[in-house]
């Protein structure tokens, strides 16, 4: 990490500038500044992980807009192709994600666990240090499974210790460490504690908080019970098996989103409204492939979701109707679909609209692959839980699930991963995490005019950034050695199946 990066928000969050008139501004000591309080820096560390995962202003920057939702082909571009949609990400979205992540959202975090959790601060309150620490895990899940092996046992050390070096754990050693901080968490967190202040998350509803920590628990002991069968299982077991010392998500009400604000409130903003209404970004259409699963020939919507997910297009021979956007075009063929394809729904550009962290849908597909696969038999069946998770996404949107949707289908690993797929819009970012995971769903062949670099592959990782190889060399060398292939776009994670 670049120590720069460290040493500025370091420098900005460590010094407090308080003036009062007169008699406090003459006899404050500069030499010994006050610590920002906790209530500044944990609603900054939350917004800005949000925005990093779920969008950001910044071109280049959107691991979601720019990734995700390119590379699981739910958007396609129709215009400036080459930032994502041919699968070769610019170097500024690794460049500027890492340091997004670490600098801007871990090391307060980690600030705010250090406030809060010694018993003779000013600041201690057992329940935000948790929470912060439940935060804290999220981001570094979004980091390993972007990136594979990361600075994560010595990576906050810098924020304290001047470590601006730290070394790398292997994607196994970080997932292991995740699980258990997570529990350590939950079991922290008390109803009947000290409220969480400027809780922009879940406004300091301490079950929630909770409920956010375990259901992360079953969604990262899924994605390693291929690898790490007897460890997936045990966590499975015990939330399941004492679910009032540990609860999950069990409904749309408690599942986990992040709630923006009016714009002209504060800074908590939907950063997808950000992008494609205040700043009139018109870049993204909605991919063929999602249209041709959710839609018949006449471009009719077969699956209300597609009503929510898209608008309909407002020319060509689709008019009023929906209508996708091939992937990976080259320019000058992109720019036809500008209005001939649909564009993204209002409801996710809405400025208030609510952004998905972990949902109920995803809950109970979680769920049914454990139970498909035996990892988890003790509650309903797989086919159950399947049905529980797409009448789940269909509510979220207030609508109801067709009656037949899922009679008479049974399951299958493609079944069940490709319904999970439509129901993880817009988290393009953990749907492609699901597909490099599984193979699921399968995408079709790209259109024949289409440029697709990374050897017309989706990218299974991103490459480090620059600045770990100028600072941080040795350590980035083992990280690449831990991962078992070259530091390319191709070498897969540890959870590959």
């Amino acid at each position: 990490m670049k120590a720069t990066n460290f040493l500025i928000p370091l420098l900005l969050l460590l010094l407090f500038t308080a003036c009062d008139d007169g008699f406090e501004e003459l006899n404050a000591n500069p030499n010994e500044p006050e610590l920002v309080p906790p209530s500044t820096l944990f609603p900054l560390a939350v917004r800005e992980a949000v925005d990093r995962i779920h969008g950001h202003r910044t071109r280049n920057e959107r691991l979601n807009l720019d990734g995700g939702m390119l590379w699981m082909q739910y958007f396609a571009r129709n215009q400036y192709v080459n930032e994502g949609d041919t699968y070769n990400p610019a170097a500024t979205l690794r460049n500027e994600t890492w340091d997004g992540f670490y600098t801007e959202s871990l090391v307060n975090l980690q600030t705010v666990i250090n406030l809060t959790a010694a018993p003779d601060g000013r600041y201690y309150n057992p329940n935000y240090a948790a929470a912060a620490t439940v935060m804290r895990e999220y981001v570094f899940s979004i980091l390993t499974d972007t990136w594979g092996a990361i600075p994560y046992s010595a990576a906050l050390a810098g924020s304290t210790e001047g470590n601006l070096a730290p070394v790398y754990d292997s994607q196994e050693a970080v997932y292991a460490g995740m699980l258990a901080n997570l529990k350590a968490a939950s079991e922290q967190l008390d109803p009947s504690g000290r409220p969480i202040d400027k809780d922009i998350l879940f406004n300091s509803d301490i079950v929630l908080w909770k409920k956010f920590a375990n259901s992360l628990r079953l969604r990262l002991a899924n994605r390693m019970a291929d690898r790490a069968p007897g460890e997936s299982r045990a966590v499975f077991a015990e939330i399941l098996g004492d679910p009032a010392r540990y609860p999950i998500i069990t409904s749309n009400y408690d599942a986990a989103f992040f709630r923006p604000t009016a714009r002209q409130n504060d800074e908590n903003n939907n950063s997808w409204h950000e992008v494609m209404v205040f700043d009139s970004r018109e870049d993204w259409s909605i991919s063929t492939t999602l249209i041709n699963a959710m839609a018949d020939a006449e471009g009719n919507a077969t699956d209300p979701r597609l009503e929510v997910y898209a608008k309909p297009a407002q020319a060509g021979d689709r008019a009023g109707k929906y209508a996708g956007a091939p992937n990976g075009l080259p320019e000058g063929d992109a720019v036809a679909y500008f209005t001939t394809a649909s564009r993204p729904g209002e409801y996710f550009t809405a400025e208030t609209q609510a952004v998905p962290l972990i949902t109920y849908a995803e809950i109970n597909f979680i769920l049914a692959e454990a139970a498909m696969d035996g990892e988890y038999t003790a509650g309903p069946g797989a086919v159950e839980y399947l049905e529980a998770g797409v009448r789940a996404s269909f509510e979220q949107y207030g609508l109801t699930m067709p009656d037949n949707y899922v009679a008479g289908r049974g399951i299958s690993r493609e079944t069940l991963m490709t319904e999970k797929w439509k129901a993880l819009f817009p988290q393009g970012i953990e749907a492609w995490t699901e597909y490099r995971r599984t193979g699921f769903p399968v995408l079709p062949d790209p259109d024949p005019r289409a440029v697709m670099e990374n050897e017309g592959k989706v990218p299974t990782r991103l490459r480090y950034p620059e600045s770990e190889y100028s600072l941080n060399n040795a350590n980035v060398a083992a990280g690449v050695a831990m991962n078992g292939g070259p530091d390319t776009k191709l070498t897969p994670l540890w959870w590959a199946e």
